[in-house]
């Protein structure tokens, strides 16, 4: 029977390197100040709200953000292979999806079986051959990793359609901060307080030609029902940017625009946390009263970025997610 690898002391009983200095500082911590902590950082996330919804959960409808007290720690060596790793991932995902609906190549040359696309409910036929700005369909990746042994990661899947919770890794690391400075000060952590400006300089990136020059971003909910509506309000805060409903958007002329106290502005970029089939009632779900009736034809037209683009669904399916390492040697070699 082989034995479980272990973060701090891999699969013998020698501290790894990245552990050492967390280890001691653990000796030396007492436990009950630990406990303190965890209590301070629950006590934390309460005030400040920081919650998820569970669908079907009769128990409880919201839950506070879980926290771990022991860090998980990554070296810089490892996060540059997975860095390497992930962007070569992200690059084979935009291709493959452009691909998927215009030339299909990649059927063609039976690499992914058609069934498995065409009959796959999240595949859009809405979107065949139409262009998307950049040729850009996963602006934001929320690709899971787990850790098989001290050198390799697997992903277990790649979420493309509206990845959430990076809010939820920002929060952590203040709090964490606040908690143990004196644990920061013995290490050298990359930070990540920057996620928000560099979200938001990747969304103007992608902005359409027809765009002004300083485009304007919006972040889509579902509203304040949605289980991840904390994410969404914390984020467009973050960023500086409104945070709307689909009653809050209008479509004239194919152009999208909000409305604002001060009349109607155009929007360029749309960072969405809708799923597809609510996005436009003319489109998709006619009954969806979360949508924007016409967003669909403003977004043939090349007037507005969705980000993430309609129908990156096929890109995260199950099935189509065993084909990955084909995927990407077929498009990047």
């Amino acid at each position: 029977m082989a034995a479980a690898f272990d973060e701090m002391s891999g699969l013998g009983e020698d501290i790894r390197p990245a552990y050492r200095e967390l280890s001691r500082w653990l000796k030396e911590t007492p436990p009950d100040a630990l406990e303190y902590r965890r209590q301070e950082a629950e006590l934390l996330f309460r005030r400040i709200g920081i919650t998820f919804a569970v669908y079907g959960d009769a128990e409880a409808q919201e839950r506070l953000i879980p926290f771990d007290v022991i860090p998980r720690i990554m070296s810089a060596k490892e996060w540059t292979v997975l860095e390497k790793g992930l962007k070569q991932r992200v690059k084979a995902l935009n291709l493959f999806l452009r691909d998927i609906y215009h030339g299909r190549d990649i059927l063609r040359a039976n690499v992914v079986p058609e069934d498995m696309i065409f009959q796959n409910p999240v595949f859009r036929p809405e979107m065949n051959g139409q262009d998307v700005p950049h040729d850009i369909y996963v602006h934001v990746a929320g690709i899971d990793i787990i850790r098989t042994d001290a050198e390799n990661f697997i992903v277990l899947e790649d979420n493309a359609r509206t990845p959430s919770g990076v809010s939820y890794m920002l929060e952590n690391r203040e709090i964490m901060m606040r908690l143990f400075p004196d644990l920061f000060a013995r290490h050298r952590v990359a930070p990540v307080e920057k996620y928000p400006d560099e979200l938001l300089s990747a969304l103007r990136s992608v902005a359409p030609l027809s765009a002004a020059a300083e485009p304007t971003v919006a972040l889509m909910t579902p509203g304040v029902y949605n289980s991840a509506y904390y994410e969404h309000s914390f984020l467009a805060d973050k960023l500086g940017i409104e945070l709307v409903e689909g009653r809050d958007l209008i479509v004239k002329n194919d152009e999208v625009f909000m409305r604002t106290t001060e009349g109607l502005k155009r929007v360029d970029v749309i960072y969405r946390r809708v799923d597809d089939d609510f996005l436009d009632p003319l489109t998709f779900r006619p009954d969806s009263a979360l949508g924007v009736p016409g967003l669909m034809s403003a977004y043939a037209a090349g007037n507005i970025t969705l980000a993430n683009a309609v129908g990156t669904g096929i890109a995260d399916d199950k099935a189509v997610y065993s084909y990955m390492p084909d995927i990407v040697k077929f498009y990047l070699g």
